[in-house]
């Protein structure tokens, strides 16, 4: 395969893998992993309220890694308020499970990285014995992408399995009681498996890369010695 061929790949890969460490931190930085419908049951039972008056008890929440907001409504009109999972919620939840989805992050995007300076790397044509090639590059792309992988199936598993949203909207709550009508992943969450679909190109690339295309080779015309020649 044409040198310069191989080094498109790895710039694309350099590229994307640059890409996918800036979508995991914007995911990491904005508070739109999940939206959801509330609805203020104490509320709404305090005055025996009938299908078209629910309106007036259901409110919004959305939240992310390290905080987010709600509207409230209980019959006196929408109260907003934020909120912040460290260092209070965060007690509320799965502590362990929701520390772990942050690590996994971190390591994805460090990994992402680590991919984008062996790319570099091989680009240059600098000599690295350890890992140096399409291996070392698919290697880095397995790991980052599964640890994106690993963190978007945690997080889904807290909101489905330890009612993480349900949690969060009752924080603080001493009077009314909230239940969750819906829920919904947000972008935040998308940026997330998009990186993780990143990676699983990295590596559909680093395949690419090691196929060997072959090349054409020029024939050397056959020289006829003769006897006459030799004597000349």
């Amino acid at each position: 395969m044409p040198g310069c061929f191989k080094q498109t790949l790895f710039a694309l890969i350099a590229l994307l893998s640059f890409a996918s460490f800036i979508l995991i931190l914007v995911a990491m930085g904005t508070q739109k992993w999940m939206t959801g419908k509330i609805l203020c049951k104490t509320g709404a039972e305090l005055v025996n309220a009938t299908d078209p008056e629910l309106v007036k008890f259901m409110g919004e929440i959305y939240y992310g890694l390290f905080g987010g907001g709600k509207m409230r409504q209980c019959g006196l009109g929408g109260r907003r308020s934020k909120f912040r999972i460290f260092p209070h919620l965060v007690k509320k939840l799965n502590t362990a499970l929701h520390v772990v989805i942050i690590l996994f992050l971190c390591v994805a995007f460090s990994f992402a990285l680590v991919s984008l300076g062996f790319c570099i790397l091989n680009i240059i044509k600098v000599p690295y014995r350890a890992i140096k090639g399409p291996a070392g590059i698919a290697l880095w792309n397995l790991i980052a992408g599964s640890f994106a992988v690993l963190a978007t199936t945690s997080f889904m598993a807290a909101v489905k399995w330890h009612n993480l949203t349900e949690r969060i909207a009752n924080f603080r709550e001493n009077v009314f009681q909230f239940v969750v009508l819906g829920e919904q992943y947000e972008y935040s969450f998308w940026l997330c498996v998009a990186s993780a679909t990143i990676h699983g190109v990295n590596l559909l690339l680093v395949a690419i890369s090691m196929i060997h295309f072959p090349t054409r080779k020029t024939k050397t015309e056959e020289v006829n010695v003769t006897a006459e020649d030799i004597m000349y």
